[in-house]
């Protein structure tokens, strides 16, 4: 549905690079990286409104990369709404009906569709300033919808809500992912929308694509280091393999297959890294005592640094686990992780 050849782009000193995407149809796909990756920009130029020096923009096998952008099919949302704020809900959903070709009662069924699948109808006669958030964001959707586009760009459109209203609008995007066969394409910095809400993914980082694949790879089989830490495997040693053996400083990790030959680090996420107080380390292939070195309150759960030797281990633990356990700094501790927790890159 979505495939660019070799895009390449040049704003001021920002470069994309050779940017090769491929994206099916009714996908949900999100993109992510740090700030200035140039994931917005790509938003842009896959939406007619930045010039390409370079590469094909197709989209359900049609060139587009030289139509402009209300011949692309192609709706975006920012997460500013940019509404009309003199126009009522009505008027904002239907204003860019006069600029596409739709017969009058398909237009109109479509309207009432995404009235009732983004529960909308009870604003319609209001202006954007009396609405909230999540409100404004589940209208700004319905505009970028009603035309009827083949694919919706959405450039961060949660990011500004409080956590109530994140959660209704992920929720109304999951339903108008399930109810409609248009692909949608989001930047996202977000971990948790990008697991409930993408099937496939792509880390942007200095105007290249540094990993492209589906969800499950991106986050438990990351490609490189970069892509490792982005997505939160805290725990990256280097280290020498030996058959289905790492050897990391003065431990050893027993690995699920051997790496391959290019190899040389290891990455464990640290959720799966499991403490305890009395683990038989002869009874785990990966059991370790050491003591507690650190411990950072990141709200509903912690972050205990554990020292083995001279490596250090990130895991997480819940509070109540922590209380039960009495965990405190310089606690002697067992740590343990399965062999298909440590990934190999």
């Amino acid at each position: 549905m979505i495939r660019t050849e070799n895009l390449s782009l040049r704003l001021g000193d920002f470069h994309l690079q050779d940017i090769s995407l491929s994206i099916d149809k009714n996908r949900f796909f999100v993109l992510m990286g740090p700030t200035g990756a140039g994931k917005t920009v790509l938003l842009e130029a896959l939406a007619g409104l930045v010039p390409i020096r370079g590469g094909r923009i197709l989209i359900n096998e049609k060139d587009v990369t030289r139509l402009p952008p209300e011949r692309r099919g192609v709706g975006i949302v920012y997460q500013d709404y940019a509404l009309f704020p003199h126009m009522s809900v009505r008027d904002n959903i239907t204003y860019g009906l006069r600029y596409h070709r739709s017969s009058r009662t398909r237009a109109g069924q479509r309207f009432r569709e995404l009235a009732d699948l983004l529960d909308i109808e009870p604003l319609l006669d209001r202006t954007p300033g009396t609405l909230s958030g999540g409100e404004l964001q589940r209208v700004a959707l319905a505009r970028a919808l009603v035309v009827s586009p083949q694919v919706i760009l959405l450039d961060e459109p949660l990011s500004a809500l409080d956590p109530r209203f994140r959660e209704e609008v992920r929720r109304a995007l999951k339903r108008l992912h399930a109810n409609s066969e248009v692909t949608f394409l989001m930047v996202t910095h977000d971990f948790t929308e990008a697991l409930s809400l993408a099937e496939r993914a792509a880390i942007m980082h200095n105007g290249r694509i540094e990993q492209e694949g589906s969800i499950q790879d991106i986050f438990q089989r990351p490609q490189t280091h970069f892509v490792a830490d982005f997505v939160g495997m805290k725990n990256l040693f280097p280290a020498t393999f030996a058959g289905t053996t790492a050897l990391v400083s003065d431990l050893e990790f027993r690995l699920e297959s051997p790496p391959e030959d290019h190899h040389r680090t290891v990455a464990i996420r640290p959720e799966d890294i499991v403490i305890g107080s009395s683990t038989d380390e002869a009874a785990h292939p990966n059991a370790f005592t050491g003591r507690v070195t650190g411990i950072y309150d990141l709200g509903f759960i912690f972050e205990l640094h554990v020292t083995v030797g001279r490596t250090v281990f990130r895991s997480l633990i819940t509070r109540a686990s922590l209380f039960a356990m009495d965990i405190r700094e310089d606690t002697a501790v067992t740590l343990s992780f399965e062999t298909n927790a440590v990934h190999t890159l």
